[in-house]
């Protein structure tokens, strides 16, 4: 944890507090806060209404009904993120790490309502894997040890890499059969959007240029309305006011197979929030231990069982509001937290919404571009503080970062493995971050048997001299305003061979 400055009895005793602060503990004006927070949800409302679409179409359920779980994810994913930042005792990392419904188990959520097991078993399989991975977190948190630069700079690369397909996907559509997939329409929205950033972000006004994500997004937004391109017609229609209702699809079922399924999916989400706080904490300059780390993940699981009452799914920390952290150098968990009041508030009142649903994807393409750009550079900020002489962290690096955009970039190189294997290195991130981690240990925590000249997989010495020239030198020889000189300051000759008769000592 960071220091604290023990102040004097003095008058300026006063300040302590504001000396003593953490970054993530910066406060904000209310009006401030709640600008930055509503630029994280607007990040993040794609990924978080996906899953409640993607699996009640697939329980075949009407559209009023997937609206009340998009209601439902929202809600839960303001009350998850007030828990991860404003934090309680031995719950919430206290970091600006946005909460909403993991991607991570869709797969398995869907096999589950495959089989008919509806979403009642969905929900109490969620129910039971959340509360073994609530008993887990400590001891989860213990593999931060295991995380040095070489890890940590190789997943906060892989989680801006992972995320790069989101940006492309909301830029051409999901469904590569529709007529409108990689419109150049949406494509030039996408751009107008990143230009607008690009453009902002030059200007010599530091809050204009914070706000450059929101602005532009807003801006991207009236952009493709002018041109035909966002609907905002259905805005009005459903209720403007709705409470989720508790197990409004029926009381959870138990499925011992669904259970051990969606444990496996806890196991995923807890390495990916794992690598989150590290990568939120890298970006703030704030300072995490196993004890911070185990509070987060306890939100995290905490969250996560009870988020079937009220008719959504796993909570986990989303990746692309550490990007947009990066970006706009807001550290404050404060804004985070705003951004969860808001989500709350969409979820009590689905037309505000429905507003947001409005915006084109195209225009979070355009600006997630920026946003997951800004990852991968951050994990290779990190990388570059890696030493790489001498040992194999250059082999640790690329096959880890490999095996990670694996799955990235063809996603069906797993389906004939068991689901299980699916929904562990399906994720690029889960995949890169195990395979990280494996190796380090076997490079540099058991280094038996490493070769003293690791040959290409190690980086050669920046610079190195021949003994033969060591040698020659002698006591107070040193290179001096460009030539080499003796003790005295007499320059020694410089020559490609050693003159005839000379001597070396």
């Amino acid at each position: 944890m960071f220091a604290v400055r023990n102040s004097t009895k003095t008058s300026n005793s006063t300040k302590t507090g504001a000396e003593s602060r953490r970054p993530e503990d910066e406060r904000l004006g209310i009006g401030t806060a709640f600008m930055f927070g509503l630029q994280h949800v607007l990040t993040m409302y794609g990924g978080i209404i996906a899953p409640p679409l993607i699996i009640g179409a697939a329980a075949g359920l009407n559209p009023t009904e997937v609206g009340v779980l998009v209601a439902a994810c929202l809600f839960m994913g303001g009350l998850a993120t007030l828990l991860q930042t404003l934090g309680i005792p031995f719950f919430g990392s206290q970091l600006p790490l946005v909460q909403g419904v993991s991607f991570a188990g869709v797969a398995t959520m869907l096999a589950i309502v495959n089989r008919g097991s509806g979403l009642p078993a969905v929900f109490g399989a969620v129910i039971v894997a959340s509360l073994i991975g609530l008993v887990i977190a400590p001891f989860f948190a213990q593999i931060v040890r295991f995380f040095p630069p070489v890890v940590t700079g190789t997943v906060i690369t892989m989680i801006g890499l992972s995320l790069v397909p989101v940006a492309a996907r909301w830029i051409t559509g999901a469904n590569p059969q529709a007529d409108n997939y990689a419109d150049p329409v949406f494509v030039g929205i996408a751009g107008f959007t990143l230009l607008v950033i690009m453009l902002l972000s030059k200007l010599g006004n530091s809050t204009i240029s914070r706000l450059s994500i929101l602005i532009a997004m807003v801006v991207g937004t009236v952009f493709a309305a002018l041109i035909g391109k966002a609907d905002f017609s259905r805005v009005f229609d459903g209720p403007i006011f709705a409470f989720p209702s508790p197990f409004a699809f029926g009381v959870p079922s138990f499925d011992l197979a669904a259970i051990v399924s969606m444990t496996i999916v806890v196991l995923v989400i807890l390495t990916e929030t794992t690598a989150d706080i590290i990568a939120v904490a890298e970006i703030t300059g704030s300072q995490v231990d196993r004890k911070r780390i185990a509070a987060g993940l306890r939100a995290d699981m905490v969250s996560s069982a009870v988020s079937p009452i009220f008719n959504s799914f796993t909570q986990s920390a989303f990746a692309q509001n550490v990007g947009l952290v990066a970006v706009t150098k807001i550290k404050s968990r404060y804004a985070v937290a705003a951004g969860g009041v808001i989500l709350i508030v969409l979820g009590l009142l689905p037309v505000l919404g429905r507003i947001v649903a409005a915006v084109p994807t195209a225009v979070l393409g355009g600006a997630g571009l920026v946003l997951f750009g800004t990852v991968t550079a951050s994990g290779i900020r990190t990388l570059s503080k890696v030493k790489y002489d001498g040992n194999m962290n250059l082999i640790i690096v690329a096959a880890s970062l490999s095996f990670g955009v694996l799955p990235e970039v063809n996603h069906d190189i797993y389906m004939n493995f068991p689901t299980w294997f699916q929904v562990i290195f399906g994720s690029g991130i889960s995949s890169a971050a195990i395979m990280a981690i494996l190796l380090n240990l076997v490079f540099n925590h058991f280094s038996q048997g490493n070769p003293s000249n690791p040959s290409v997989f190690a980086a050669s010495p920046v610079r190195a001299v021949k003994t033969d020239v060591i040698r020659v030198l002698r006591e107070g020889d040193r290179y001096e305003g460009g030539k080499l000189v003796d003790a005295k300051g007499k320059a020694i000759p410089v020559v490609d061979e050693e003159p005839e008769g000379s001597s070396a000592h």
